[in-house]
């Protein structure tokens, strides 16, 4: 859809007429050897199903695979995936230096309506050559998908744009994350800011602080890019803007009484 000698449009104006980042466009496949790919789809399959696995264990179950490595290897491997184990940790720590962590704001609160809280995360996409990131915007009432970004790098800037384009349509009382640094980054939390939106965040470590989008991470990877095994990125876009349109509009929940999320988002 992208014509890169448009004589009129630069490639960037036609990046945002139709919705898609330059990064996603600009994507070349990762400087991975396909050893080091394979283990890293293997890892995420056993991540989301095992999300205490921290690096020893990973490093165990690949073994007794039949994969003959070493923990240094997984070890850096999931650093480059962006995961960690999920444990309760002594202690909090600053994901990025000089960055502002905030209070967990949702302890004891009861949320009862659709824009009171919303929570944003990040995880890692396997392809057949090489990966992406995706991260996605959910009400924590509805579980409603409010928008995703598709990127290449965790340079943040396709979290900002998910934010503005969240932003655009509606907004919170109260935005939750993790202590990414692309969520504590100055850009992201001044946006939310400005908008009036309270900001909250989680222990560090802590996926029980924010189970809703990390059960979505589980449904969309069973349901959709474990099964289709996506060879491009335009492929994958349009396969995510499929499952998300069905996820929201036509994929009933037990915890919502059978309902859609869009049922649930827009119905209250």
């Amino acid at each position: 859809m992208i014509e890169t000698g448009h004589p009129d449009l630069s490639i960037r104006c036609q990046c945002e007429l139709i919705g898609l980042s330059r990064s996603t466009f600009y994507y070349q496949p990762a400087m991975e050897s396909p050893l080091n790919l394979l283990l890293m789809r293997l890892i995420d399959l056993q991540y989301t199903k095992r999300p205490f696995y921290g690096y020893p264990k990973m490093t165990a179950h690949l073994r007794r695979s039949g994969h003959r490595v070493n923990p240094k290897r997984i070890r850096r491997l999931m650093r480059l995936m962006d995961i960690q184990a999920v444990y309760c940790k002594p202690r909090t720590t600053v994901a990025a230096k000089n960055h502002k962590v905030y209070p967990y704001l949702l302890r004891g609160l009861a949320i009862t309506q659709p824009n009171q809280v919303w929570c944003a995360d990040i995880t890692y996409v396997p392809m057949c050559q090489g990966f992406m990131y995706l991260v996605a915007i959910m009400d924590w009432f509805s579980r409603f998908v409010i928008t995703w970004q598709l990127s290449n790098t965790l340079d943040g800037a396709f979290c900002l744009a998910a934010l503005n384009q969240a932003l655009a349509l509606a907004r919170p009382d109260i935005f939750n994350t993790d202590q990414g640094a692309q969520f504590t980054a100055n850009a992201f939390t001044t946006s939310l800011q400005d908008a009036c939106v309270r900001i909250s965040m989680d222990g560090r470590g802590r996926v029980v602080d924010n189970i809703f989008i990390e059960r979505l991470w589980r449904t969309v990877k069973y349901e959709d890019i474990f099964l289709r095994e996506y060879a491009t990125v335009p492929a994958l876009g349009d396969g995510l803007q499929s499952y998300f349109s069905f996820y929201n509009t036509e994929r009933p929940h037990q915890s919502l009484g059978y309902r859609t999320p869009a049922e649930v988002h827009y119905d209250c």
